[in-house]
């Protein structure tokens, strides 16, 4: 077992939103002792670490992350599609918007809102000619509060590994895993 460094026991509880004294209630040790440890006035008890740690690694099963709640088929267009192409797979998944994505890296949205204006010839042209801005990228380990910050501004948030897309999370998601 490698044991933490007090950095690593303050650099963890900060990246969980935990206050010195949350950390200590879940750990039943006083606050004035956590302080101590984190500042390396004081080396604890193994047992006492263990606690810590233990408190720490229960406190982080409770982070909502966007692994959690992806949805990992992600319904897209090309570029190069269509737009009578877009606004079938629109229609058939009953979405009002679409990621549009060139070979797995994200690119562009397609909304019915961008398509509103367009003449009846825009049928048989590309989606890139009418695509908005891409969606927000996160990774899988994205918090619920980083991607609901991206959420109040857009429709959805793409989900990606070394920049290809693996999955997306919209509002609907979100709710699905709250309620």
């Amino acid at each position: 077992m490698e044991l933490p460094t007090p950095q690593d026991i303050r650099e963890r509880r900060t990246e969980l939103g935990l206050t010195q004294s949350e950390l200590a209630d879940r750990a039943d040790v006083s606050q004035p002792l956590i302080a101590r440890i984190e500042g390396g006035d004081v080396d604890p008890r193994l047992s006492t670490l263990r606690r810590i740690v233990d408190a720490l690694d229960e406190s982080e099963g409770d982070i909502v992350r966007a692994g959690d709640l992806m949805a990992e088929t992600v319904v897209s267009v090309d570029p190069e599609d269509h737009v009578s192409e877009a606004v079938s797979r629109m229609q058939e998944s009953s979405y009002s918007q679409l990621p549009v994505i060139d070979d797995g890296v994200p690119v562009g949205s397609i909304s019915f809102e961008d398509l509103m204006n367009v003449d009846e010839d825009a049928r048989d042209q590309p989606v890139e000619k009418f695509m908005g801005e891409s969606f927000p990228t996160k990774s899988r380990n994205a918090t619920l509060d980083e991607i609901s910050t991206d959420l109040g501004h857009n429709q959805a948030v793409i989900v990606t590994e070394r920049g290809n897309t693996v999955g997306i999370v919209t509002e609907a998601d979100i709710a699905a895993r709250l309620s």
